[in-house]
């Protein structure tokens, strides 16, 4: 599974991070259907050239010619003039591996639980950070996914 490749890889090589998006909604209990991988990481030089190294050593690609290097030094052109949210990375021969780096958040800016599934513990944005990803981002396509988020913090799910 696409998910534990990539977390077992990120803790191997003692990279920060979460998992967001919909995967997270799923550790949490939330079920909804996702292809790709949402992560965040600390929004450092350092974290974003190792995550691109790890990717590219699983066989994925970014999708766009830029390296971490532009990420970050471009983050706010990136964001502000290109509506550039998430750098994604893609298994060319089997295009539904897809991994997403969220380029608008820092790590440490969220709350993260430890969930524990098949034998490991995957650090996970909490349902409360989830929620104000969710907001803050406001697509339509969230709509559904904010309301789940509350009614689960307010045991309704």
């Amino acid at each position: 599974m696409l998910l534990y490749k990539i977390t077992d890889a990120f803790q191997k090589r003692k990279l920060p991070f979460a998992v967001i998006g919909g995967y997270a909604l799923a550790l949490h209990g939330i079920v909804r259907a996702t292809m790709d991988v949402d992560l965040v990481l600390q929004l450092k030089l350092k974290d974003y050239t190792l995550a691109e190294e790890i990717l590219n050593e699983l066989g994925l690609e970014s999708r766009l010619p830029v390296s971490a290097n532009d990420i970050i030094k471009m983050r706010k052109e990136f964001i502000e003039n290109r509506n550039l949210l998430a750098w994604s990375f893609v298994e060319y021969k089997n295009p539904s591996n897809q991994v997403d780096l969220l380029i608008t958040t820092d790590l440490k800016d969220i709350k993260v639980d430890l969930i524990k599934v098949a034998g490991r513990k995957i650090p996970v944005a909490s349902l409360k950070a989830l929620l104000d990803l969710k907001i803050t981002s406001n697509r339509p396509k969230d709509q559904i996914d904010i309301q789940s988020i509350k009614d689960k913090l307010n045991g309704k799910a």
